[in-house]
């Protein structure tokens, strides 16, 4: 049924399936291609980066080719069970203990990307130790394609109608299916542009055009600087969790308190790269 707040919406929200298809009792959903095509993508850009030699430090990329490949079931691992159990952890941890059921029910709530970081985080600190490899260097390579999986992460997210923003009367307010009759912030893309394609940017002439690969650590704090930058900026226009609101003064969110500390860490690990640099010449 057609409302004044719809006719209002410049942006009508698209009529795209969750869904792509099924096979059986087999449901293949966009989310899960966006993290397949995300993890891929990645991938194939990380493969750039390692050949060409003379973005890092003597000439030397930090793992070869095939490391980079045995890497990838890992940071998989990472990514989809730190992503799940973060969102636990962070945003749901009552509703699973009073249904454990619902902690594999990814449709109810998803993943959170802090809590992915720290299972990607760990799953490299292992790989490195296991394969004698540069953690840090480690770090700033994935570090640099990461943005890649951000971007089709939130362009799911709008897709399924989820984590939509706050109303707004802005002319590109989209009505979501399952945000109620009024026009939203479509914060997901708001994320989709920042998270994704302008820190991808960003990264990119760091590591191209200033060698930022050879201060081991650097990308690592670029990236996660921006990133904290992005989130708490697009907080401001995002819904937050209706199990948590805010949890303080109306304007504070959980995404804004998770993303605090790492604007901390990556100031730090971008001054400590620094201080590398000048003590190594």
């Amino acid at each position: 049924m057609e409302t004044i707040a719809t006719r209002l919406a410049i942006l009508p929200f698209p009529e795209i399936d969750p869904v792509i298809f099924t096979i059986g009792p087999l449901a293949v959903r966009w989310y899960g291609l966006a993290y397949v095509a995300g993890i891929l993508l990645g991938w194939l850009y990380a493969r750039r980066i390692l050949q060409k030699t003379e973005l890092w430090r003597n000439g030397t990329p930090a793992l070869t080719p095939a490391q980079l490949d045995d890497f990838l079931l890992w940071a998989a691992g990472g990514i989809v069970l730190g992503g799940r159990l973060g969102y636990i952890l962070f945003y749901d941890i009552e509703a699973v203990l009073e249904n454990p059921i619902r902690a594999i029910e990814i449709w109810n709530g998803g993943m959170s990307f802090h809590g992915g970081l720290l299972g990607t985080t760990l799953a490299m600190i292992v790989f490195a130790r296991k394969h004698a490899i540069a953690v840090w260097s480690l770090f700033d390579l994935v570090a640099a394609v990461v943005p890649i999986g951000l971007f089709f992460g939130r362009l799911a997210n709008f897709i399924n109608g989820e984590l939509w923003g706050r109303l707004t009367s802005m002319p590109w307010a989209v009505v979501f299916p399952t945000g109620g009759p009024f026009p939203r912030h479509p914060s997901q893309l708001y994320e989709a542009a920042l998270e994704g394609i302008l820190l991808l940017a960003v990264l990119a002439y760091f590591v191209y055009r200033r060698k930022a690969l050879k201060g081991p650590g650097l990308v690592t704090g670029i990236f996660t600087c921006g990133y904290a930058a992005s989130r708490i900026f697009v907080e401001f226009f995002r819904e937050p969790d209706p199990q948590l609101g805010y949890l303080f003064g109306g304007w504070l969110t959980m995404g804004m308190l998770l993303s605090a500390p790492l604007a901390l860490a990556g100031i730090w690990a971008i001054l400590r790269a620094r201080r590398a640099a000048v003590a190594a010449t």
